[in-house]
């Protein structure tokens, strides 16, 4: 797959706490499969509730997260929720776009400006970075 981008690093606005207190911030997810969408579907906690895909989905395709590298859903159970809303989009923007990078719009200069929503740790609109996006 040569020139393909298939795994993309991240870095959680908040971090993963685990059991120990050591906090968990980069990462990385991989591009999801059609399996990765089909098999949660068979998960008796996703049928018992819906809104529980998205946890089985992430832990499918997050191959790193800081130095744990089998991620499962205790640890996406575990996330705060701008953590779990970041993952979302970024895995959104990688799997719809097949890039990390999206365009967003300066308000007063109009300028346009591609960012890499992996790397933001966080939501583009801050008080030091209010960009609109496109």
């Amino acid at each position: 797959m040569a020139g393909l981008q298939t795994e993309f690093e991240f870095t959680l606005p908040r971090g993963y706490v685990d059991a120990e207190g050591n906090l968990h911030r980069s990462g990385t997810m991989r591009l999801a499969t059609a399996m990765d969408e089909i098999a949660p579907l068979r998960d008796p906690r996703v049928r018992q509730n819906q809104a529980y895909l998205v946890v089985i989905l992430l832990a499918r395709v997050i191959t790193r997260l800081g130095s744990i590298t089998q991620v499962t859903p205790y640890e996406i159970e575990n996330l705060f929720t701008s953590d779990l809303a970041f993952l979302q989009r970024l895995y959104r923007q990688m799997n719809e776009q097949g890039t990390a990078l999206i365009t967003v719009q300066c308000p007063e200069c109009a300028t346009e400006v591609e960012v890499d929503l992996s790397s933001l740790g966080g939501s583009l609109a801050t008080p030091s970075n209010d960009f609109t996006r496109r």
